[in-house]
């Protein structure tokens, strides 16, 4: 396949302006004249445009909402498939390369139907990505058109690089990503080119810090967050400082700096109090919480976690107050008062319970996995490392660190070869993301492999004993 696609690459401008006769584009647009071609009306030949801009081609199961201006359109894609225009792939249709070469718009904007098609995804991304809301299942479209949706903002980033709106929709796409598909954008050099004065940068950079959170890379988050921070300052909008001061107070702990956390989580909690904002407030202590928890001050980071549940509101905040709770299991876990922290994890997972989400139940049970593990409570281990990958949906990363557990769990059960492939599958992903936890996990696949080996000389030595 690599071959073949090398070859198109090197030789598209000859296959498709060879002799009339027998040239791919006389081909295609013979197709396009044909009389059953012609039957499927004026919108057919857009259509096919549009399926050719797009990687993925279109997913059928949202046709309707694409293109609800043409009736026909199931009819249309079944039409393509059988002039082998197109084809039909875990339900997306799509083309060949050289059809995709040839059919795609040469200039997007000339396209009226793409045009309105841009404008579908782009409604449809900026609906609120409130975990809280029921609406929030309905976001989960994004985890099979992500790769279409990023092609469409790398074009029109291109095109329409001073409008507003498409940055903003930039900044849309990556809280989408962030809530259902944890990964890196290709728009990143794009967004760093900003000017500082654009309108879209402070929030476009905030939202690439979130993603370089999600795949664990902090120093990368704290240099992106020092940026909008800058940015934020000169223009004066306070509860965007704050928003990003307690971000940066996570990221300095995550990176080993706990102190300056603190102080700038405390920063952070004094703007939300002059603003009188209950919600940042408490949000800011949950942040301040951490750093503490970081810092080892358990006594100081529990008051202020306790403090931020007192400061929400009785529905609306779901999600933070689970934080809360999570973070109160975590500071009772380093106190060693297991039962606590045990009765508080389970309040958080009993908040999340009723909600489609996944972050917050992974971290969790996770936690659960591991305190279990430390306990020798191997069975109890187990369940919630089963339960922590249920909640790895589309976090190659989550599932990375899930496994790790699991290995270290089979490890102290001598079950050694189990213990083997998860370790490996876990030093995969690892190496993928450059987590930090990667030479932690390569010497417990050492170890394991120890273990075999000894397993293995011992098996040895007794089959000799036998024959003498």
């Amino acid at each position: 396949m690599r071959r073949l696609a090398r070859e198109w690459e090197e030789r598209r401008t000859s296959v498709l302006q060879t002799e009339h006769n027998t040239s791919l584009a006389a081909t295609i647009e013979l197709s396009l004249a044909s009389p059953l071609f012609q039957g499927l009306g004026p919108d057919a030949r857009a259509l096919l445009g549009v399926v050719a801009f797009f990687p993925q081609g279109v997913d059928e199961n949202n046709a309707d909402w694409l293109f609800p201006t043409i009736p026909n359109r199931t009819d249309i894609f079944n039409k393509f498939c059988i002039r082998s225009l197109t084809y039909r792939s875990n339900r997306f249709v799509t083309m060949l390369a050289p059809l995709r070469d040839y059919l795609c718009p040469k200039d997007p904007m000339s396209s009226p139907l793409l045009c309105t098609t841009k404008e579908r995804y782009f409604e449809r991304m900026s609906v609120s990505l409130n975990p809280n809301e029921p609406g929030f299942v309905k976001t989960q479209w994004i985890r099979s058109e992500d790769a279409n949706v990023e092609h469409l903002l790398d074009v029109f980033t291109t095109i329409d690089a001073d409008s507003d709106s498409v940055w903003r929709v930039c900044a849309y796409f990556m809280r989408h990503l962030l809530s259902h598909k944890h990964r890196l954008v290709i728009l990143k050099p794009k967004i760093e080119g900003l000017p500082d004065d654009h309108s879209s940068k402070p929030e476009c950079l905030f939202e690439l810090s979130r993603l370089f959170d999600f795949v664990g890379n902090q120093v990368e988050r704290k240099r992106l967050l020092t940026c909008v921070l800058k940015l934020e300052r000169e223009r004066g909008n306070d509860h965007q400082v704050a928003r990003t001061l307690k971000h940066l107070a996570d990221a300095n702990h995550h990176v080993g700096l706990p102190e300056q956390g603190i102080q700038l989580a405390k920063e952070a909690l004094e703007i939300g109090e002059r603003l009188g904002d209950r919600v940042l407030q408490a949000q800011c202590l949950i942040a301040l919480a951490w750093s503490l928890y970081r810092n080892n001050q358990l006594d100081a980071a529990e008051e202020a976690a306790f403090r931020a549940i007192d400061l929400f509101p009785e529905r609306g905040e779901e999600y933070r107050v689970c934080q809360s709770h999570h973070i109160i299991g975590d500071i009772y876990r380093h106190k060693g008062e297991i039962e606590k922290a045990i009765h508080h994890f389970e309040v958080a997972l009993g908040i999340a319970s009723p909600f489609d989400w996944h972050l917050e139940p992974f971290w969790i049970h996770y936690q659960l996995a591991w305190l279990f593990y430390y306990e020798c409570r191997f069975d109890e281990a187990q369940t919630h490392v089963g339960h922590a990958k249920s909640h790895t949906v589309n976090s190659a990363l989550n599932l990375g660190y899930a496994m790790e557990v699991q290995a270290r769990v089979w490890y102290r059960q001598q079950r050694f070869e189990e213990a083997r492939c998860e370790a490996l599958r876990a030093v995969d992903v690892f190496e993928k993301f450059g987590t930090e936890g990667l030479g932690d996990c390569r010497r417990l696949l050492q170890n394991i492999q120890n273990e075999l080996d000894t397993e293995v000389a011992s098996g040895r030595s007794n089959f000799d004993c036998e024959l003498l």
